[in-house]
């Protein structure tokens, strides 16, 4: 048994949320708005936080500044229950997102700062020999650990980890990412329909997993929203596994990696890529039901009571 079950290797950056905007902002004018939250953002931190809570012994591989933003980041994941101690500091501040909410839809703006700097020589090699598991996540955003990728595959692969990865969407919309190369070496791809359609040039979901198919290295779950996940192995098997619908969303800010953070979880556990299907539809739905990314996920304990209560299922783990 390693120390680590699980390490998250990605982006780390606050969200400065700004709610009650009384107008979209114009150029050389002041606006108002009524309400504002700096918290902890990146899709890879919910992953983590949310896997820690979920009873993973989970550690995180981030770059951070040396500001008060990165000192945010660093005591939020730990008071969820994450290892920071592979999280470095570098000279390049720590990165940001604005959200400006206008109703139901929002306008972001991201300074990418030292996520954009990590690449394999930041990373502290020693955590490939005390983790089972390496999730991998927002490579569009980290153009450094984009480029060494193979780099950070390989030496997973030598040291017996396997390896999840969920791409998330390139705000560029270049898609440079030469699947045919980087999936053989993925244990578990875990993209969602939109981006699976966007990273194949594909107009349809089928052809898209056609195209993928012949690279798999392991399993693919396809993440499909409110119609739940795709099961794909290799040999051409799918299983369509229907979402647990919440009838009264409060969001549904970060359920995807809310659906990592129990497939993974799961996985890591052993569980049959089928069981830990249902645990990540599951964990999903839990995702709604609370604020935020991580607002339903306080402990194992509550996330099985509302899987019960809300859904009527067990949680698998």
């Amino acid at each position: 048994m390693k120390k680590y079950q699980i390490a998250a290797i990605g982006e780390l950056n606050v969200d400065i949320i700004l709610n009650g905007i009384e107008s979209e902002p114009e150029i050389g004018k002041e606006k108002f708005c009524k309400d504002m939250t700096v918290t902890l953002g990146s899709s890879t931190a919910i992953f983590a936080a949310n896997a820690a809570a979920l009873g993973s012994k989970v550690c995180f591989v981030g770059l951070v500044g040396k500001d008060s933003f990165g000192e945010l980041v660093k005591s939020s994941l730990a008071a969820k229950g994450v290892a920071t101690h592979f999280i470095g500091t570098g000279d390049t501040p720590t990165g940001a997102t604005i959200c400006m909410n206008y109703g139901e839809d929002r306008a972001n703006l991201t300074y990418q700062g030292s996520m954009d700097v990590m690449g394999f020589d930041e990373i502290d090699k020693s955590v490939f020999d005390l983790s089972q598991h390496i999730h991998l996540s927002s490579l569009f955003m980290q153009s450094a650990l984009l480029r060494d990728i193979h780099k950070v595959l390989d030496l997973a692969a030598e040291k017996g980890v396997t390896v999840s990865l969920d791409t998330q969407w390139d705000p560029m919309e270049k898609w440079t990412l030469d699947y045919a190369k980087v999936l053989p070496k993925i244990t578990v791809f875990m993209p969602n329909e939109k981006e699976l359609c966007a990273l194949t040039g594909k107009a349809t979901l089928e052809e898209a997993i056609n195209e993928v198919r012949p690279y798999l290295g392991g399993i693919m779950l396809v993440k499909c929203g409110s119609k739940g996940s795709l099961l794909v192995k290799k040999d051409g098997w799918q299983k369509l596994l229907p979402a647990f619908l919440n009838k009264n969303v409060v969001d549904a800010i970060g359920a995807g990696d809310s659906f990592n953070s129990g497939f993974i979880s799961a996985f890591v556990r052993g569980l049959d890529p089928e069981i830990c299907q249902i645990a990540g539809n599951l964990t999903g739905a839990v995702n709604t039901t609370g604020a935020g990314g991580t607002g339903a996920f306080t402990s194992l304990d509550a996330v099985r009571a509302i899987c019960k209560e809300r859904f009527g299922q067990e949680l698998p783990f």
